[in-house]
């Protein structure tokens, strides 16, 4: 049942080739990694510290969204940080890179900020065609809008070697509640000869945080905007009958047999106005499995309600 975590902003989960689900998310001071044989287990899993910054340094303060990725049989992660004194103008993305096969052993080395054009946040990485592309949030439109999403192509996991390039920018209502302008936490999406991105729109403190979408022809060049076709309106918003606000900054995994798609989230269990009431009020991490339409786009539904037990994802067994 949800949540799976009452605390864990911004969760990733990778499933590994052996079969390996691994969990990360947002800490502020510190980077761990979670391990499990299953989805469901990795709320139980037992933490490890795999990286915590020496205080002082550039990139030391206010890690968020740190994303794990296997790259050309090394470990890489993704993590947004700033100078602990700045405001989003100090905010990069750091990459850290991983030689040995297990990511829970030590000797994780720190490879540097992304050469991105802007300033940003919520950096993910994609192989597309035999090349790697680098998407994020970036801040390049101050003040016509908190964020946008911006793409470019890579030479190596920590470095860009073409002109970031604008693909999505909050221009419609829904993009734009709680008085921030927002497209960020990037993160794709591959399906029935179409990639799609799926991203956070609006403010995170706003009820109507949501996930919006971008679809792209699989045959298409991912740094044309032009191929990109937004979604109109959310395709994964807030259900108040269901006690769920804010839902959004997502991850996508299979199930343990491959035969199910399962959407990880967080969201806030009480809307703005409770939250201010309610203390301790955090963005807790969810999961649920979703289905695909007949047209071949995604059907994430509607958020399941909290404390409602649902079947676990197939493969898995029910253990409490």
């Amino acid at each position: 049942m949800n949540p799976q975590l009452e605390e864990g902003p911004d969760p990733w989960v990778l499933r590994h080739s052996d079969g390996t689900y691994y969990l990360t998310f947002t800490l502020r001071d510190r980077i761990e990694l979670r391990r499990s044989t299953s989805l469901t287990g990795l709320a139980a899993a037992e933490p490890k510290v795999i990286w915590k910054p020496e205080p002082g340094g550039r990139y030391s303060y206010n890690l968020w969204a740190p994303e794990l990725h296997r790259l050309d049989d090394k470990w890489y992660i993704y993590y947004t940080a700033n100078d602990g004194a700045g405001g989003d103008d100090t905010r990069r993305i750091c990459v850290l890179e991983q030689a040995a096969a297990d990511p829970l052993e030590d000797g994780w080395i720190f490879k540097g900020a992304v050469n991105t054009a802007y300033p940003g946040l919520d950096g993910t990485v994609f192989r597309h065609r035999g090349e790697l592309y680098f998407f994020y949030s970036g801040y390049g439109y101050f003040p016509d809008y908190g964020s946008a999403i911006y793409g470019a192509r890579m030479v190596n996991p920590w470095t860009i070697q073409s002109p970031d390039v604008l693909i999505s920018a909050p221009t419609a209502d829904w993009e734009k509640q709680g008085g921030m302008a927002i497209n960020e936490g990037p993160v794709f999406l591959e399906r029935n000869g179409r990639i799609h991105l799926i991203f956070s729109a609006s403010a995170t403190w706003s009820d109507d945080y949501c996930l919006g979408m971008n679809s792209i022809r699989e045959t298409e060049d991912l740094l044309d905007p032009s191929a990109w076709e937004k979604h109109q309106g959310a395709v994964f918003a807030k259900h108040p009958a269901n006690r769920v606000f804010a839902p959004g900054h997502n991850s996508f995994t299979i199930s343990s047999d491959g035969k199910e798609d399962w959407i990880v989230y967080h969201a806030y269990s009480y809307s703005e106005r409770e939250q201010s009431r309610e203390t301790g009020s955090k963005r807790s991490m969810r999961i649920q499995k979703f289905r695909w339409n007949a047209d071949g786009t995604s059907d994430f539904g509607v958020p399941c309600p909290a404390g409602k037990a649902f079947p676990v994802p197939s493969g898995e067994y029910r253990t409490d």
